[in-house]
């Protein structure tokens, strides 16, 4: 009998859904879950009709992070070499969804710890279920924080909550994440997937080649100076308005009626 696929697609009204499916691990990360989900990134970069991505979670969780449970030091053997792992697949997996110029919405329906949290901060948009909660477990584990949360923490919650949150790891509920900023809203459990596929349909349905320029430009924006973000914004606001989108927004607009976007 074959195992139940890790990462299940589901490509509807150009939303390509992907939800990692290990529920009865948490979904936390094996070898074969990491290149499920990096296939399905890689769908949504090359075919022209996946405009928008929304990553959730099977079960009770998004994701624990990585699977530890082939990493107990008891069995013995060498020792392993986590840098490898985090080259291997993490930092791919994070360059991937923030470079994909199509937007990218996380709807975090429970624990998401660890690794498992910082890949859904890697997201463009995170919406999180009231009863989700973030946690940065490398501090229980005597780890540093990988897959980009050192960065994406200090950046939207500032250096002072980040040591906090990184040394303690003291969970954050979806309602204080959203309070300060790490994701964008907190929902009711009951509505979450809801409201977040009917966002992700709702940008799919977008200027999808606008809104990767304005990722680009935004994602640059914390290590550009004002003078290079207005230079960025120059170049960006020149290839938008080539864009048939651009033509078709304000034909739409002239003609009082609901744009047809194309994504170019």
């Amino acid at each position: 009998m074959a195992s139940p696929a890790t990462v299940i697609e589901r490509l509807e009204g150009g939303v390509l859904t992907l939800v990692l499916n290990r529920p009865d691990k948490l979904n936390a990360f094996n070898p074969e879950m990491h290149a499920a989900l990096r296939a399905g990134v890689a769908r949504a970069e090359t075919e022209v009709e996946v405009r928008a991505v929304l990553l959730t979670g099977a079960g009770r969780a998004f994701s624990a992070g990585q699977d530890l449970g082939d990493r107990d030091p008891r069995k013995g053997g060498p020792k392993p070499d986590l840098g490898e792992t985090i080259g291997r697949y993490y930092n791919p997996l994070i360059r991937a969804i923030r470079g994909l110029e199509k937007p990218v919405v996380a709807a975090v329906n429970g624990v998401a710890a660890g690794a498992g949290a910082n890949i859904a901060l890697a997201c463009d948009i995170v919406l999180a279920a009231e009863s989700a909660r973030f946690i940065q477990a490398f501090a229980k584990l005597g780890l540093v924080p990988d897959a980009g949360g050192s960065w994406a923490l200090t950046r939207l919650l500032g250096e002072a909550r980040a040591k906090a949150l990184a040394l303690t790891a003291e969970p954050v509920s979806a309602a204080q994440a959203a309070e300060w900023g790490l994701i964008w809203k907190a929902l009711p459990d009951d509505t979450l997937m809801a409201e977040a596929e009917a966002l992700a349909q709702r940008l799919a349905n977008g200027p999808t080649y606008g809104f990767g320029l304005t990722k680009r430009a935004i994602q640059a924006a914390s290590t550009n100076s004002l003078q290079a973000q207005l230079d960025l914004e120059e170049d960006f606001q020149r290839r938008a308005g080539f864009s048939e989108d651009y033509a078709e927004g304000v034909t739409a607009f002239l003609e009082k009626r609901q744009p047809r976007f194309q994504g170019r």
